[in-house]
């Protein structure tokens, strides 16, 4: 008798059987078994996904809402098209805090969802049609339902940096904030071009004192990281020096927790007056510095720890000037 998964619970994580989590050549649960439905392949899909990316299980939960009735069989490019144009339309929710019974409140955004969160969307799904192809879970002859979706023009050429003025007033309200690590944490972002998640998961000793460098196990990619540490960020760095396997960064009431500083950069950036900046927006400002001053996007990208040279591109306007001063210098003679 063929083996099938538990039925999945409708909240938290997913239960599946061990026989989900041992699948074997001779005894795949799902294998070629066209009539298994898309919320039983994305609950044996998530038993053992081991990706970084944090955003695949809420996707797919949206997909088992959208088409997890839907069997490998049944489901269609349309099905995917249209759910997407559907949620094309839609506003995304924002938490805004909690109500009288301490149920959290979430309020519609003013804009709908932009098309590089589409296109996770689309690549969330896709992973799991992929995956079933791989696995043999799917029929012989299967044709992958995202194989005609096109990706949406998410428009990165678009970067937001800081002005020179805007740098000065950001620092200096960073250096007033009631956290005191406000400006240590602004700055690094800015100087070293990391993202946040890598900055707050830092521990002490992550950090070579006498090379003036930090390492990041786990970015984004998967990759290993080494942050140049300036000068004036290993002095900031000095003033809360310690010892133990401590966060860097560490929540005063739950030390093996980040600090939540959204509130104190809100506030930061309102007191500079700085219009639409986000604190993502410092690893653009790093980019765009180093661009300015006649970095190659190959080297921007390494210090940025990008691995697709299509993401690094959006940089490639503000290379211009050195570009012209390249080629004056040394073709200039041969005209």
């Amino acid at each position: 008798m063929e083996k099938r998964l538990d039925k999945p619970l409708s909240e938290g994580v997913p239960v599946v059987s061990d026989t989900a989590l041992h699948i074997k050549p001779t005894t795949n649960l799902l294998a070629r078994h066209g009539g298994t439905n898309i919320s039983n392949a994305i609950d044996a899909y998530m038993a053992v996904f081991v990706g970084k990316d944090k955003t695949r299980g809420p996707y797919l939960d949206w997909w088992r809402g959208e088409i997890g009735h839907l069997t490998l069989d049944d489901v269609e490019e349309d099905h995917i098209f249209f759910a997407l144009e559907k949620l094309s339309k839609r506003s995304p929710r924002q938490y805004a805090g909690k109500d009288a019974d301490g149920d959290p409140i979430f309020k519609a955004k003013a804009k709908p969802y932009a098309p590089a969160t589409i296109n996770r969307y689309a690549a969330a799904i896709g992973a799991l049609f992929t995956w079933c192809i791989k696995k043999r879970f799917s029929p012989k002859g299967w044709i992958h339902p995202c194989r005609g979706i096109e990706r949406l023009n998410e428009n990165n050429e678009i970067v937001r940096f800081l002005s020179d003025p805007e740098r000065i007033a950001l620092l200096s309200a960073c250096k007033a904030s009631r956290w005191n690590k406000l400006y240590l944490i602004t700055l690094m972002a800015m100087t070293t071009g990391a993202r946040r998640a890598e900055l707050e998961n830092l521990r002490w000793p992550d950090i070579n004192w006498e090379r003036c460098e930090a390492s990041v196990a786990n970015t984004k990619n998967g990759d290993k990281k080494i942050l140049p540490l300036l000068p004036n960020v290993m002095t900031e760095l000095g003033r809360f020096k310690s010892g133990g396997n401590t966060l860097i960064f560490a929540s005063e009431r739950c030390p093996n927790q980040p600090f939540n500083f959204v509130p104190r950069w809100e506030q930061a950036i309102k007191i500079s007056k700085i219009k639409k900046f986000r604190f993502h927006d410092l690893r653009h400002t790093c980019a765009s510095y180093l661009a300015q001053h006649g970095a190659s996007l190959l080297q921007i990208g390494d210090v940025l720890g990008q691995r697709q040279p299509s993401v690094t591109k959006r940089y490639s306007h503000l290379t211009t000037k050195h570009k012209t001063a390249l080629v004056n210098e040394v073709l200039g003679s041969y005209s």
